[in-house]
């Protein structure tokens, strides 16, 4: 809208995250707090993103946001299974996004990949964002750098489905990442530490689990905004939608796959495991055995009682020792005749 690039403004206000208005063009304008709370529907599209557990949001949503009560309680309430309710010309949505490092928390250690939940309100005339503070999903940074370039979104259901193909479209790299690590413990298994490989797998069974139990409801959740009649939702939205359904659908199989991945590579863990406990138990065994006759030789002429043979004898320790050595290399052959080593 205009000439240059708008100002995209950042948390620079407790509890917003920021405040545009959409121009129909593909560009923006960032609203202040005045000018947000002075918006009317027909000036434009209004986005609105927040930090849903931050006291000033919990002021503006119950209080000047023009929410349902009901609304505003399921916007602010804790609960964070992706889901969609209808109510009258608009749709509650709550959705599942990747939480990554904040742009200027780059290169800090112990900066993780995580799902976190986005609760949405939409209808015709504005969307409104919410996810918990200390988090940072990079699907709506890039939808705000796209709007910034003027080739953003230009209506609610636009910039809805392209939310929802951005919150989709940042789960690959996650996915391949777990791929890759399932790749590097299948090397490993036969060559690496079983301790360091079994908790490593356990892990990775535990997250391909725990995203699965995310993305199976957002991926009916998005089936249900697909197939609403709301008027703002376009034909052109839908479609998109349904992309973004398929590709959801094609990476919940991968993560079945994962998962069923780890469990043959934990079988596999399993039986290297027993087959390094035979290993050694055969080995404690042949050396066993082949101790055996020194100490049958050793604990018979070391009784101390009469009749001992040789006692008299200086040549007996000779007998003695050649008659061991000679039963231990019959013992090893013996040994080896049964594959035993």
């Amino acid at each position: 809208m205009g000439d240059g690039a708008p100002d995209m403004r950042y948390g620079e206000e407790p509890g917003l995250r920021f405040a545009i208005l959409l121009g129909g063009d593909g560009g923006c304008r960032t609203l202040s707090v005045s000018d947000m709370c002075g918006w009317r529907p027909g000036d434009g599209v209004l986005w609105l993103h927040f930090e849903r557990d931050h006291p000033a949001t919990v002021d503006w949503v119950t209080t000047s946001g023009g929410f349902d009560p009901l609304i505003a309680e399921a916007l602010l309430a804790e609960d964070s299974r992706p889901r969609v309710e209808p109510i009258d010309d608009g749709l509650l949505i709550i959705l599942r996004g990747v939480c990554a490092t904040r742009p200027d928390e780059v290169g800090e250690e112990g900066a993780g990949i995580d799902l976190i939940p986005l609760h949405i309100w939409v209808d015709a005339h504005r969307l409104v964002s919410l996810r918990d503070s200390g988090h940072y999903i990079t699907a709506l940074r890039d939808i705000r750098l796209a709007l910034q370039k003027g080739k953003g979104p230009r209506r609610t259901g636009d910039l809805l489905a392209l939310i929802s193909d951005k919150l989709v479209r940042d789960l690959e790299p996650v996915l391949d990442a777990m791929d890759e690590e399932v790749d590097e413990l299948d090397d490993l298994i036969f060559q690496g530490e079983a301790g360091e490989v079994r908790q490593r797998l356990k892990l990775l069974r535990r997250r391909s689990v725990q995203l699965r139990r995310y993305l199976a409801p957002q991926r009916d959740a998005l089936n249900r905004i697909a197939h609403d009649d709301a008027g703002w939702l376009k034909e052109r939205d839908t479609l998109r939608l349904r992309e973004v359904i398929d590709k959801l659908m094609r990476f919940i199989d991968y993560l079945d796959a994962i998962r069923d991945r780890t469990s043959i590579l934990h079988d596999d863990l399993s039986t290297v495991i027993g087959e390094r406990i035979a290993r050694s138990s055969n080995r404690l065994g042949a050396l066993a055995a082949l101790l055996l006759p020194p100490s049958v030789v050793a604990g018979l002429f070391g009784m101390n009682v009469g009749g001992i043979p040789g006692v008299g004898d200086t040549s007996a320790f000779l007998v003695i020792v050649a008659f061991v050595v000679a039963t231990s290399v019959a013992t090893l052959w013996l040994l080896k005749r049964i594959d035993w080593l």
